[in-house]
């Protein structure tokens, strides 16, 4: 959603999660010992040209037979990557294919699996199994705990001119490209605005309950402070789901710069809008925090 509406008003690097172990994503992960290709093939179909019939046929997902539940894009990451033994050349052959506009790039492409913990102090490995619980989601990490950061994810939060984290699903979206070793000390050191956007609404089993601060305090344990300086907050609610209280008392109290702006759409942020509050924000300079 947020590339959509960024790809039109700025160059853009996606650095996105590979840890999706459901699906499509975790058959071909299983199948072919590859690093989980959904969330990126969403990130490259949404930087695509909009409307084209590539970019549909990367998301067509099939319903019959034995490719029941894969979406032709993930087979298409995966023949690329079977082909040309590389995931990460797979995704950039796919990048051209589709004349994205900007780039998408892995977090890692070591094999990574999440674990998460529970508040009653048991862990499930997984995304699919986290969410199958239903359990108030405490904590996340990675397994093995030191996989490589992409170099390309690294340069590019290094020439970035904003950073931006969220929206998306906390532990099992924002916080696993965090956790790889080398990211998140990239993003500390950025002399630049460090965003998160916050979600517009609760997810059932990992945020029931949690306000704008919380979001943020859970980044901040997972991965240290210094990381975030700038929160993003919608004005009006979205028409649908339980909204995130937005607490700006409690998010000034954590040292962050709350800014707001007429942003929800009917179930999720309005991409033009929400793109062109962050260009705004982007050629600030970097808040100092109260």
């Amino acid at each position: 959603m947020i590339l959509r509406g960024l790809k039109r008003v700025a160059d853009v690097t996606a650095v996105v999660t590979t840890t999706d172990d459901g699906g499509s994503s975790g058959r071909l992960r299983r199948d072919f010992s590859m690093p989980a290709p959904g969330d990126l093939r969403s990130c490259l179909v949404a930087l695509a040209e909009d409307e084209s019939l590539v970019g549909q046929l990367f998301q067509h997902r099939f319903t019959t037979g034995e490719l029941a539940g894969h979406s032709f894009g993930n087979l298409f990451l995966a023949g690329l990557t079977d082909m040309f033994g590389s995931f990460d050349r797979a995704v950039s052959e796919s990048a051209r294919v589709l004349a994205v506009a900007g780039r998408v790039v892995p977090s890692t492409v070591d094999m990574v699996e999440l674990v998460a913990r529970f508040a009653d102090g048991r862990e499930v490995r997984g995304e699919t199994a986290l969410a199958a619980d239903g359990a108030q989601c405490e904590h996340v990490r990675l397994d093995p705990p030191d996989p490589s950061a992409h170099p390309r994810a690294l340069q590019a939060i290094a020439r970035a001119e904003a950073i931006v984290m969220g929206p998306g699903s906390l532990f099992t979206s924002t916080l696993p490209p965090l956790l790889v070793p080398g990211i998140a000390e990239a993003v500390r050191a950025a002399a630049v605005p460090r965003i998160y956007v916050c979600n517009l609404l609760q997810q059932p089993g990992e945020t029931d309950g949690y306000r704008a601060s919380d979001h943020v305090s859970r980044i901040l344990d997972h991965v240290g402070p210094g990381l975030v300086d700038t929160v993003v907050v919608s004005r009006n609610r979205a028409e649908f789901g339980t909204p995130v209280p937005v607490d700006r008392g409690g998010l000034r109290r954590l040292g962050m710069q709350v800014v707001g702006g007429r942003l929800a759409g009917e179930w999720q942020h309005d991409p033009h809008r929400l793109a062109n509050l962050l260009v705004r924000l982007a050629r600030r300079r970097r808040p100092v925090p109260a």
